[in-house]
């Protein structure tokens, strides 16, 4: 799951987590295609492209081909670049015992806030009126904000009754 969920205790000792400590939620866009893998389907479509093209070496028809065949390669590597720089979304759930504190970081840098008292704070499911199938929202501090909304279906689903149930503590 493209999330995970931290405890830091608030007084360092060896017992177990209690409503004190601050709870902190990283939720990402899942990210099938790493780098190395991108590196490799780049070489592997230009490989592929170019074989069939050793039987035009030395031929006019070959320097007719070849720029199409680097255009192909160039667009497929500027897709996946433009695709890495949109996926570059954070957002940070911090729960301690009087605070609910999202902020969301843009793939441009920018980032956005919302805070409220914990004990407001509520977390709710649109299951078909949203942007998205189960678009999950947090309210409070007069205000309601999206969290999770670039994880997939099954991810939204799983991360719902989880962010309750820290909401409730």
């Amino acid at each position: 799951m493209p999330y995970t969920w931290s405890i830091s205790p608030t007084a360092h000792s060896e017992r177990a987590p209690d409503a004190t400590d601050v709870q902190e939620l990283k939720l990402w866009p899942h990210n099938s295609l790493p780098p190395r893998g991108a590196a490799a389907l780049i070489l592997s479509l230009f490989t592929l492209a170019i074989i069939p093209m050793l039987g035009l070496l030395g031929s006019a028809v070959l320097w007719g081909l070849l720029p199409f065949v680097l255009l192909m390669v160039a667009g497929t590597w500027y897709a996946l670049e433009h695709n890495y720089r949109q996926r570059r979304i954070l957002e940070v759930l911090t729960l301690s015992r009087d605070n609910a504190h999202l902020v969301r970081t843009n793939p441009n840098g920018q980032t956005q806030e919302w805070e409220c008292n914990q004990y407001w704070a509520r977390a709710e499911m649109y299951e078909k009126s949203g942007p998205v199938p189960f678009y999950i929202t947090l309210s409070g501090g007069g205000r309601e904000v999206e969290i999770g909304a670039f994880l997939a279906e099954d991810e939204r689903k799983a991360l719902y009754p989880e962010l309750v149930r820290k909401l409730r503590r």
